[in-house]
C-alpha cells in the first residue's frame, strides 16, 4: 500500500476537520437560493463559476449583462447566482445569473412599491403595445400610452439610458411588472410648475415663446410653463384668427392677466399693454356725428363696422335701407367695403356703438312728400292687397296705401275691393305723408267730387224726386234725383197709411216724391219719408181749399188740391 493511498484511508486529525468543513458547508447549501461564487475561467461564452460544491457551475455570459450591454467579467470575480439544482446529470452545479438578480430585484421592487418610490430601470426592447424595461434583473413593461407626457415620435434617445420609472402594478405569482415613465414626467413637471407659478404675478409683463396655435388663441411658453392667449386679448381690434397676428415660434411680449392657484392656469393678454381706444369713446364719436369705416363682419342681423383700429359699431338690419326690409345685410354691404355711417347710440359701459347706414341717405319720406304735396294725383301698380286695403308702388321705392274707407264714397270698403286685383295700375290722391312712422296714405275716392257736397242744394222739408234702387224688407233704399246721393225710407215712412206701408209694392227704378226730413252733412247722411210729405201736402191742401168745418170732406178738399197741381203741371207743360 502506497503512502498516499494510507493518508486518503487513514487522514490525520487536520485533514479530517476540513473535509468535515466542506461537507457541513455543503449541506448549507440549498436549491432555490441565491449563493455567492467566484468566476475561476471564461470559456467562449459561458462564465465557470465556483459555488463551494464538488463540480462547479456554468453561466451563460449574456445573463451578466445589463439593460443589454454585454458583460464584463473576468476570472476571479465574485458573482452571486441562483443555485437552481446542486448537481446534474454530468455532475455540474446548474446556476442562474439571471434569477438571481431578478430575485434580488422582486425582494427590493415590492419594498418600493409599497412606499411608493421611484425605480430605476432600463429600456432596452420594444414590444406589442409598449417596451420592456430592465429594472436591474426584473423585467418591467412600459405601455405606450406611459412613455411621455405628449406622443413619442422617436423612441431611440430614450432606449438604453438609466432614468426613474414609477411601478404602476405589480404580480409575482405571474411575474408582471408594468410601470410609467409618464407619472414621473408629469410629478416633475408639476412641482416646475408650481415653483414658477409662485414666481408669477397678475399684472406682470413677460416674454413667452409661442409654442401652439389654435382656433380660439395661443398657447405661449413661459420657460417650463403654458399660457393661453386667448384671440379676444390679442389685440383691440377683431381678430378672426391667431394665426393673423402670430406664428409658431415668435417671441411675444405679454401681460399676465389671471393665474388660477388651483388649475395653474394662467391667462394672458397683449392688447392690455396698448392703450384701450374706448377711452373717451362718447367724446370722440357724439351721436348724430357721419364717419366713415370699414365693414369686417356681416351676420343675419346687421354688419359690424371698424371706426378705427379697436373700435366697432353695428348697423343692425333695421338700420341700413329705406326701403329694403327683410333683406340679408350681405346684400346691401360687403365684406371690406368703405360705408358711410351716422353714430346712433354710444354705450362705453358696455362697449357698444349703433351706427346708422340710411340715415346717410336722404329720408325717400321726406323727398316724396316735397314732389308730392298733399292733394296731389299720383299713379302706380298694386303691390299687396290685404284686409285693410291696398299697397300701391310709388315714385322712390316706398309704398302707399289705400285704407277700404278711402276706396268708394258710397260702398263698404269690403265690397268695393273687390274690384281691385294686384298689378293694377291706379289711380289716387295724397292725403298724408308722415316720414317718421314711414307712412303714406293715398285714396282713390278722392278722384272725384264727395257726393254729399251736392247735398248743399237741397235743404230740409224739400220734396224731391227719387228713384227706387234697392227693394228691403224694412224699406227702400233711393237716389236723389240729379245727384250720387242715395237715402233709405224705412218702411214707416213709405206711407201715412199702415197699409200701405209695404216695401214689396214698389220696384226698382220706380219714381217718388219724398219731403227731405234731415240733412247730416258729418255724417253723410240723408232722411227722406213719403209719408211726411203726404202730411205736408195735406196741411197745405187744408190751407188753401178750406176745412172740414165748412161742410167738405177731407176727400174733397184733396181731390181739389191734387185738381190744382195736375192742372198746374199741365200749365207748365203748355
Amino acid at each position: 500500500m502506497s503512502v498516499e493511498v494510507a493518508k486518503e484511508m487513514n487522514p490525520t486529525h487536520d485533514e479530517f476537520a476540513a473535509m468535515l468543513a466542506e461537507s457541513l458547508a455543503k449541506d448549507d447549501l440549498a436549491e432555490g437560493e441565491v449563493v455567492k461564487g467566484k468566476v475561476i475561467a471564461i470559456e467562449k461564452d459561458l462564465a465557470v463559476i465556483d459555488v463551494g460544491l464538488k463540480m462547479e457551475g456554468r453561466v451563460a455570459l449574456k445573463e451578466f449583462g445589463v439593460g443589454g450591454k454585454p458583460a464584463d467579467l473576468k476570472p476571479g470575480d465574485e458573482v452571486e447566482v441562483y443555485l437552481e439544482r446542486i448537481e446534474n446529470a454530468l455532475g455540474e452545479a446548474v446556476l442562474s445569473r439571471e434569477k438571481a438578480r431578478r430575485e434580488e430585484s422582486w425582494n427590493r421592487l415590492e419594498k418600493q412599491f409599497e412606499k411608493g418610490e421611484k425605480v430605476q430601470g432600463v429600456i432596452y426592447n420594444k414590444v406589442k403595445g409598449g417596451f420592456t424595461v430592465d429594472l436591474d434583473g426584473a423585467v418591467a413593461f412600459l405601455p405606450g400610452s406611459q412613455v411621455d407626457i405628449r406622443p413619442v415620435r422617436d423612441i431611440g434617445p430614450l432606449m438604453h439610458q438609466p432614468q426613474p420609472f414609477q411601478i404602476l402594478k405589480m404580480d409575482r405569482r405571474r411575474g408582471n411588472i408594468v410601470v410609467s415613465r409618464r407619472s414621473v414626467l408629469e410629478e416633475t413637471r408639476a412641482e416646475q410648475r408650481a415653483d414658477i407659478v409662485a414666481r408669477l404675478e397678475e399684472g406682470q409683463v413677460i416674454d413667452g415663446l409661442v409654442k401652439n396655435i389654435t382656433d380660439y388663441g395661443a398657447f405661449i411658453d413661459l420657460g417650463g410653463i403654458d399660457g393661453l392667449l386667448h384671440v379676444t386679448d390679442m389685440a383691440w381690434r377683431r381678430v378672426n384668427h391667431p394665426s393673423e397676428i402670430l406664428n409658431v415660434g415668435d417671441t411675444v411680449k405679454v401681460q399676465i392677466i389671471r393665474i388660477n392657484p388651483e388649475t395653474q392656469r394662467i391667462s394672458l393678454g397683449m392688447k392690455q399693454l396698448q392703450s384701450d381706444p374706448w377711452e373717451g369713446i362718447e367724446a370722440k364719436y357724439p351721436v348724430g356725428m357721419k364717419v366713415t369705416g370699414s365693414v369686417t363682419n356681416i351676420a343675419d342681423y346687421g354688419a359690424f363696422v371698424e371706426l378705427e383700429p379697436g373700435v366697432e359699431g353695428l348697423i343692425h338690419v333695421s338700420e341700413m335701407s329705406w326701403t329694403k326690409k327683410n333683406i340679408h345685410p350681405g346684400k346691401i354691404v360687403s365684406t371690406s367695403q368703405q360705408v358711410d355711417v351716422q353714430v346712433l347710440e354710444v354705450d362705453p359701459q358696455k362697449r357698444r356703438i349703433s351706427l346708422g347706414l340710411k340715415q346717410t341717405q336722404d329720408n325717400p319720406w321726406d323727398a316724396f312728400l316735397a314732389a308730392h304735396p298733399k292733394g296731389t294725383e299720383v299713379e302706380g301698380p298694386i303691390r299687396n292687397i290685404t284686409e285693410f286695403g291696398l299697397f300701391i308702388g310709388l315714385d322712390g321705392g316706398v309704398d302707399g296705401m289705400v285704407h277700404l274707407s278711402d276706396l268708394d264714397w258710397n260702398r263698404p270698403g269690403d265690397e268695393a275691393i273687390k274690384e281691385f286685383k294686384k298689378g293694377d295700375n291706379v289711380r289716387a290722391v295724397v292725403l298724408d305723408v308722415d316720414s317718421t312712422k314711414e307712412r303714406i296714405s293715398l285714396g282713390i275716392k278722392q278722384l272725384g267730387g264727395d257726393p254729399i257736397d251736392a247735398i248743399g242744394k237741397f235743404k230740409k222739408g224739400d220734396t224731391v224726386t227719387c228713384t227706387v234702387v234697392q227693394v228691403q224688407e224694412n224699406g227702400i233704399e233711393v237716389k236723389l234725383a240729379d245727384s250720387e246721393i242715395t237715402a233709405f225710407v224705412k218702411r214707416s215712412d213709405l206711407s201715412r197709411e199702415r197699409s200701405e206701408q209695404r216695401p214689396e209694392r214698389f220696384n226698382v227704378g220706380d219714381k217718388i216724391d219724398a219731403a227731405i226730413t234731415n240733412i247730416d252733412k258729418a255724417a253723410r247722411r240723408v232722411a227722406v219719408s213719403i209719408k211726411a210729405l203726404e202730411i205736408a201736402e195735406e196741411k197745405s191742401a187744408v190751407a188753401q181749399y178750406g176745412s172740414s168745418d165748412s161742410g167738405a170732406s177731407l176727400g174733397d178738399i184733396f181731390k181739389a188740391a191734387i185738381k190744382k197741381r195736375d192742372d198746374s203741371d199741365e200749365g207748365d207743360e203748355g
